[in-house]
């Protein structure tokens, strides 16, 4: 049967007031709080138990701060770093309504593009987040709002900014300070370049470790996040250390002689890792890359 969330109208009245997501209440005999979304104040389970999340860009956050998830988008379920968190969960996307109305969510987490959010709304509370309106750890703060373990994600991210930086010390130590690096990915037969802020392990490289962009990536990318290039220019784009973010199935460039004449191809300067594990910048993922980095420019 369709649950459906009744609030009183002088509730409503006072969460249009609210100025904290931390005042609470009590709904159906439910622990409540007041989340300040992106849309307004909203009322969501002070503990949720059930979670489906229709933003795959939030989901590592939501397992890292041990919440359930009941269901989830492709992206979400094809993540190999995601699985041992996901064995009770199902794939689902914002068109299956009644799969999602069977699993009883208790909280549903989406983006503002997503299909059918009013009817999503009136199956459980609904908060929406637009990609890139916070930076990647603050994301990660936020979703400690919604779920109400905001102490737990400061503290993981205090925590994973020390260790980064101190480990960015380390490889530029090694490498040397003007050393470059850049991060492509190669999909449906298209090469792009990243910024500093698109996935991929971008935001650790160049926001925590402070490693340095090839010149011409930071004109074309920085801004934009990514940019489309094709092989013929990959020297002018990929500098001293390049990691490469593949699904396997889409190397062709490197059967190439332009790829293979790269000076961090001929010096052993190449990382290569799985797409689907590295697209993200939750912690979860963040967590993975960190390790990766470490291993590939420390030999730790």
């Amino acid at each position: 049967m369709k649950k459906l969330l009744f609030v009183p109208m002088f509730i409503t009245v006072l969460l249009l007031t609210a100025c904290t997501s931390l005042n609470k209440t009590t709904t159906n005999n439910e622990d409540m709080i007041v989340y300040e979304s992106e849309t307004g104040p909203i009322l969501v389970p002070a503990s949720p138990k059930r979670v489906v999340v229709l933003s795959s860009f939030n989901a590592g956050s939501v397992m890292a701060l041990g919440v359930n998830i009941v269901g989830a988008d492709m992206w979400t379920m094809a993540n190999p770093r995601y699985a041992p968190y996901l064995q009770n969960a199902i794939e689902v996307s914002e068109d299956d309504l009644e799969t999602i109305l069977e699993l009883e969510p208790d909280l549903i987490i989406a983006q503002p593009t997503t299909n059918n959010l009013n009817r999503l709304k009136e199956i459980a509370p609904t908060v929406t987040f637009t990609y890139g309106r916070f930076d990647y750890l603050t994301t990660h703060i936020e979703m400690g709002k919604l779920l109400n373990k905001e102490q737990e994600a400061r503290a993981w991210v205090e925590d994973f900014r020390k260790r980064a930086q101190e480990a960015g010390q380390d490889i530029k130590t090694k490498i040397g300070e003007t050393a470059t690096v850049t991060v492509i990915e190669s999909f449906s037969k298209q090469l792009y370049v990243f910024g500093d802020n698109w996935g991929r392990g971008t935001e650790i490289l160049y926001q925590e470790m402070q490693l340095k962009m090839p010149e011409k990536v930071e004109e074309v990318a920085l801004t934009a996040g990514y940019y489309a290039l094709s092989v013929e220019v990959l020297p002018e784009y990929v500098g001293d250390y390049l990691i490469i973010s593949n699904d396997g199935d889409d190397s062709y460039f490197k059967g190439t002689s332009i790829y293979q004449d790269l000076p961090a191809v001929k010096n052993n300067r190449v990382l290569e890792v799985n797409a689907a594990e590295f697209y993200f910048n939750d912690p979860i993922t963040l967590e993975y890359q960190l390790e990766l980095f470490i291993k590939f420019f420390l030999g730790e």
